[in-house]
């Protein structure tokens, strides 16, 4: 995995390199691995994991904020248009399993889905199962909701990747397989 993020294979050791080749020491004294990386004078650094993972976390932070306000419904929230986009893509749902999958109260989930549902994203259906159960049905409002932010968010990114060189293009292709592989640990 890390030898598809290296983009030198013979880095240039920097005088602070060869001071100190053990790296950063943390998790009971295990050093930490070094990846190399270009910098912006085109010549390689050297950078830790804790470097990479610091980041990888905040570009990615930040590219998830941008797609974020892709969206054209401006009211609705993160928490609740990802609550949206579950329904739409796994079914109808308890509050529970809401609750759940958000990681919430089911107090805090009753908002949210009382919003959706205000909105008209969202209607309650009882189970054809358990007449005790209620369900969270997404409306064809809700369905067209989270089409039409995937493709606003699809084309905000598509844009931004067309003007890219094509060998950073390949490198974002390799980088994706790596953090969804990361995503999915």
């Amino acid at each position: 995995m890390a030898s598809s993020a290296s983009v030198s294979a013979s880095p240039i050791p920097t005088p602070a390199d060869d001071a100190d080749t053990r790296g950063d020491v943390r998790d009971g004294g295990a050093p930490a691995a070094k990846e190399t990386t270009q910098s912006n004078t085109g010549r390689p650094k050297r950078v830790t994991t804790h470097e990479l993972s610091t980041s990888l976390r905040i570009a990615s932070a930040r590219l998830a904020r941008r797609l974020r306000a892709e969206k054209p419904d401006g009211d609705l929230s993160d928490g609740q248009y990802s609550v949206l986009a579950f329904v739409c893509r796994e079914g109808a749902q308890t509050l529970g399993a809401l609750s759940a999958y958000e990681r919430v109260t089911p107090p805090s989930m009753n908002r949210t889905v009382n919003k959706l549902e205000a909105a008209g994203y969202v209607v309650r259906q009882g189970s054809a199962d358990d007449g005790r159960k209620v369900l969270f049905v997404p409306t064809d409002a809700g369905r067209e909701l989270v089409r039409e932010t995937r493709r606003r968010r699809d084309a905000w990114l598509d844009r931004r990747i067309a003007k890219l060189p094509t060998e950073t293009r390949a490198l974002l292709a390799q980088a994706s397989d790596v953090i969804r592989e990361l995503a999915d640990s």
